[in-house]
């Protein structure tokens, strides 16, 4: 199994950004797909955004041209940079892990708060 934290949220006006951070307690290459969900007040864990192994990336509509998702396999981080922040970004953000093999396991961070507001 491997443990998740993430760092990097706070408190950012509309259009400013953030860098979240996930790191995870063991190797994540191969094992792992990575990705960030959010939940916000009132409403479902929803994706935002998935890069796999291999390097494929995939995101929710809504945060398109915006939030950018990489991978570094030899720190065993994911980062994701969000830029042009709106109100209704706000959320608790969770780091994900996907074995890709075995039990195909989901694995989940804490969560960090992100708040957009002026």
């Amino acid at each position: 199994q491997v443990q998740l934290v993430e760092s990097g949220g706070g408190l950012v006006q509309p259009g400013g950004a953030l860098r979240l951070s996930c790191t995870a307690s063991t190797s994540i290459f191969p094992t792992y797909h990575m990705g960030w969900y959010r939940q916000a007040p009132g409403k479902q864990r929803e994706p935002v955004a998935l890069i796999g192994r291999s390097g494929w990336t995939n995101y929710a509509d809504s945060v398109k041209g915006r939030f950018t998702i990489s991978r570094d396999n030899a720190k065993n981080t994911v980062d994701l940079q969000m830029n042009s922040l709106k109100p209704e970004d706000t959320a608790v953000y969770y780091c994900y892990a996907k074995r890709v093999t075995g039990l195909q396991d989901d694995y989940w961070g804490q969560g960090t708060q992100v708040t957009v507001s002026s």
